[in-house]
């Protein structure tokens, strides 16, 4: 049996790279249910949008007067504590160090963009559209207030 030799892909296999790269960086399904359930309460926002020009990071979703981030982690990509994974049975190198890194770029984002004057709201792909819309809904709406009374 032949070894694997590795060419400079961080896949296992050629079948496992095509299907990595299908994963969506944005409009994923837990983004777009969200989306609509916010639309549908009557909110506008920005999508995929780095909300402090200084910083070379998206949130998925922007509302920019109020100055509120939203982000919708995925379970994997973000070790979520519910699904995330602790073991891998390929690249089991390679996976605990890229999702440890996206953790502390997560931190990392959420404290500049806090230090920015950003309110910042992480939620995990898992939970109910409907119910992270409303705690959206509230916040936003708490912000806002705040925010045009600042301007008075």
């Amino acid at each position: 049996m032949a070894a694997h030799v590795r060419t400079g892909s961080w896949a296992s296999s050629p079948g496992r790279r095509r299907n990595m790269q299908a994963n969506r960086a944005r409009d994923t399904k837990p983004e777009l249910e969200v989306r609509r359930a916010l639309h549908g309460r009557g909110l506008r926002y920005r999508v995929a949008m780095a909300p402090d020009p200084g910083l070379r990071r998206t949130a998925d979703i922007v509302f920019t007067r109020a100055r509120v981030a939203v982000f919708i982690d995925g379970c994997f990509w973000h070790d979520c504590p519910e699904h995330g994974r602790s073991t891998f049975n390929h690249n089991a190198d390679y996976w605990p160090t890229k999702i440890a890194a996206n953790v502390a770029r997560d931190v990392d984002t959420t404290q500049r963009l806090r230090s920015s004057g950003w309110l910042v709201l992480r939620f995990w792909e898992h939970e109910d559209a409907a119910d992270v819309a409303e705690r959206i809904r509230q916040a936003v709406s708490h912000q806002y207030k705040h925010y045009i009374s600042e301007e008075k």
